[in-house]
C-alpha cells in the first residue's frame, strides 16, 4: 500500500482506539463519579466497585494502545500534543494511577475510614480524566497556539512549538467539551450500573441516568454543534452529530422503560458517533494551529515513513483479533447482575477490592 492509504488507515485506527477507550473506560469513570451519590453506604459502594472491578484495567489498555499507535504512526502529532498539553495529561495520568491504586487497596484493611478515603480517590480519579480528556480534545479540534520553530517546515520532526500556557487550554469551547464528556460518561456509567445490578442500586442508577442524562443531552448538543464551526467536513460530521443526539435520546427513553441493555447500547453508540464526528471534522489535520492554518499538523506532514506504517499494519492485523477475543471473553465471564445480597456483610481483609464469593455462579 502507498503512504497515503496507510496514513488514512492509521488515522482511522487511532480514531477507533479512542472511541473504544471512551466507550469502555467511559462507563468505568461514570461509575466512579457516581460512587459518592449512589453509594450511600459501604455495601452499595462495594456493589458498584464490583461491577467494574474485573474489567477496568483491561479497558485502560485501549488508552495505552491509542497513545502508542499515535507515537508510532504520527510521531510529530504525539510530540506536539504531549509537550503542549503536558500538565493536563500529567494530571490525567496521575488521576488514573490513583484510581487504579484505589481499586487494589480499598479492601486491604478492615477500616471504614480507610475505605472511605480510597472511595474519594476513586471519585477524583474518575472525575478528572472524564473532564480533562474532553478539554484536550477541544484543543486538538478547536486549535492550539502551535507554530514552527525558527521558520522550519512543519514536516521536520520536533520543529513544531506549543507557545501557549496551561490556562490557554481552558478556553470556552474546550471547557464545554470537557463538561460534555463528564456528563455523558456519568450517564453512561449510570446505565452500566442499571444493566449490571439488581435492587436498590439499580433503581438509584436508573434515576441518576435520567437526571444527569437530560443535562448531558443539552450540553452535548451545544458542544457538538459548536464543533461544526471547526469541522472541515460539515456535510459528514453534522449527520453524525444528529445520529448521536437521536441515539442518546433513545437511551433515555429505554432507561425510563427499564430496558437497560438497550439503554447502555445506545449510549455506547452515542459516544461512537460523537467521537467519530470530531475525528472526521479534524481530517486531514491532526492538530490545528490557532495562529495560522499554514502551521497545522496534518496526517501527511506528521506521519512516520511508509515502512514503519506497513510493519505496524501487519502487527495490528495479527494482534487486534486476539485482544478483542480476550476482552470479549472477560465480559462474558462477568456478565451476571450483582446485588447487595451477594456481598458478604464485612469485607475480607487483604482482598484487593472487597470481591464477593460465588457471584459469577448466581
Amino acid at each position: 500500500m502507498d503512504t497515503n492509504t496507510l496514513v488514512l488507515i492509521w488515522f482511522g485506527l487511532i480514531a477507533v482506539l479512542w472511541i473504544g477507550y471512551f466507550v469502555l473506560d467511559g462507563f468505568d469513570q461514570g461509575v466512579g463519579i457516581l460512587l459518592p451519590f449512589i453509594g450511600t453506604d459501604d455495601l452499595r459502594r462495594r456493589v458498584m466497585i464490583n461491577t467494574v472491578g474485573p474489567v477496568w484495567d483491561g479497558n485502560e489498555v485501549w488508552l495505552l494502545v491509542a497513545g502508542g499507535a499515535t507515537f508510532a504512526a504520527f510521531p510529530l502529532w504525539y510530540a506536539t500534543m504531549f509537550s503542549g498539553f503536558y500538565l493536563a495529561l500529567f494530571v490525567i495520568l496521575l488521576a488514573l494511577i490513583v484510581r487504579g491504586v484505589a481499586f487494589e487497596y480499598r479492601g486491604k484493611r478492615d477500616s471504614a475510614a480507610w475505605r472511605r478515603g480510597w472511595d474519594w480517590c476513586l471519585f477524583v480519579g474518575s472525575l478528572l480524566p472524564a473532564l480533562l480528556f474532553g478539554v484536550a480534545f477541544g484543543n486538538v479540534v478547536g486549535g492550539s497556539p502551535i507554530e514552527p520553530i525558527n521558520g522550519a517546515p512543519a514536516s521536520d520532526a520536533g520543529a513544531i512549538n506549543y507557545t501557549g500556557t496551561f490556562f490557554d487550554l481552558l478556553n470556552p469551547f474546550s471547557l464545554l467539551l470537557g463538561v460534555m464528556t463528564l456528563l455523558v460518561f456519568t450517564t453512561h456509567g449510570a446505565m452500566f450500573l442499571s444493566l449490571k445490578t439488581q435492587g436498590e442500586v439499580r433503581e438509584a442508577a436508573r434515576s441518576a441516568a435520567l437526571r444527569v442524562g437530560v443535562a448531558a443531552a443539552l450540553v452535548a448538543v451545544a458542544a457538538l454543534l459548536w464543533a461544526q464551526a471547526y469541522s472541515g467536513n460539515v456535510m459528514i460530521t453534522l449527520p453524525l452529530v444528529l445520529i448521536a443526539a437521536v441515539t442518546f435520546l433513545g437511551a433515555l427513553v429505554m432507561t425510563r422503560r427499564g430496558r437497560d441493555g438497550w439503554a447502555f447500547s445506545l449510549t455506547s453508540l452515542t459516544i461512537v458517533f460523537a467521537v467519530a464526528s470530531l475525528f472526521v471534522g479534524l481530517w486531514p489535520n491532526v492538530m490545528v494551529s490557532s495562529l495560522d492554518p499554514a502551521y497545522n499538523l496534518t496526517v501527511y506532514n506528521a506521519s512516520s515513513q511508509q515502512y514503519t506504517l506497513t510493519v505496524m499494519t501487519i502487527v495490528a492485523l495479527i494482534m487486534t483479533p486476539i485482544v478483542l477475543i480476550y476482552q470479549g471473553w472477560t465480559y462474558w465471564v462477568f456478565r451476571k447482575r450483582i446485588s447487595t445480597s451477594m456481598i458478604p456483610p464485612e469485607p475480607v481483609s487483604g482482598r484487593s477490592d472487597d470481591r464477593f464469593e460465588g457471584a459469577m455462579n448466581r
